[in-house]
């Protein structure tokens, strides 16, 4: 894909990313370009770097050299138009702070870490529980509700960042397939609004399903693209090798990797 120009900079612009663990590789060289308003999802094996690549991306992790662009600045000048959802099993679910007060959290890059939500900001989280169907539970502590709603409670506090590009990762991880088509419907609620969505995504057989972008990850970037472009059967076998089965994939007319019980390791 040719680089966007400056006037239209793509919504995310990856260039030689590396990223090392004890001078161990776990992303090597990583070229990516997202065009905004797509929503793309980040496959690959177990240790492939999926989550990395999200931390490298947002300076939670330091790589050890490359660049990154979001709408053609560093991210710390454009940190103001990003949303992030973590991996649920990256949070501390004991904290005592209800469904609410987690949605108001995503308020502090507008208000800052001084001045305090009002009724105005309360009622923009309590109608953003209500996009995600947990009205009912804003005032719920978050160590009681199930996975597949507190992952909807962190798509609500994503939600009220009004951000142009968000970075999910493993957002269908542990929900049931009621909660899965209502995030996913919200996503392409988002895409709508000219928004981009980037996700890390376990389950292979709804990539074509759910993504009009695939990137195909495995320490390198194997492939990335349109889905009709880049998830095809040679890509998928370059990314996974011979450890995974094949399934018959409908959706693609040839056969796929089935990555549905695989999860990124922290």
């Amino acid at each position: 894909m040719p680089p966007s120009s400056d006037s239209n900079p793509a919504a995310l612009s990856v260039r030689d990313l590396t990223v090392a663990y004890q001078e161990e590789p776990v992303l090597w060289d990583i070229d990516l370009t997202v065009p905004s308003g797509v929503l793309m999802g980040i496959v690959g094996p177990n240790g492939a770097g999926k989550t990395t690549l999200l931390q490298a991306i947002l300076d939670i992790v330091p790589p050890a050299a490359g660049q990154v662009r979001i709408f053609g600045a560093p991210y710390e000048e454009q940190r103001h138009r990003v949303g992030y959802v973590p991996q649920r099993g990256s949070v501390d679910w004991d904290f005592p702070t209800n469904a609410l007060d987690v949605v108001l959290m995503g308020l502090y890059g507008r208000l800052g870490w001084i001045r305090r939500p009002g009724t105005d900001e309360r009622e923009e989280a309590y109608a953003a529980l209500e996009k995600v169907g947990m009205a009912d539970y804003a005032d719920r502590q978050i160590s009681q509700l199930s996975g597949g709603q507190q992952q909807r409670v962190f798509l609500a506090r994503a939600l009220v960042q009004e951000a142009d590009l968000y970075f999910m990762d493993e957002p269908l991880q542990g929900v049931d397939a009621t909660t899965e088509r209502a995030i996913f419907d919200i996503l392409r609620t988002l895409q709508k609004r000219d928004c981009t969505v980037v996700a890390v995504h376990h389950d292979l057989q709804t990539v074509p399903e759910y993504f009009d972008h695939v990137m195909l990850l495995n320490v390198r970037r194997i492939a990335s693209g349109p889905v009709e472009e880049a998830f095809t059967e040679e890509n998928l076998r370059r990314t996974y090798g011979g450890r995974v089965g094949f399934l018959k994939q409908q959706d693609m007319g040839t056969t796929a990797p089935d990555g549905s019980e695989e999860t990124e390791p922290s």
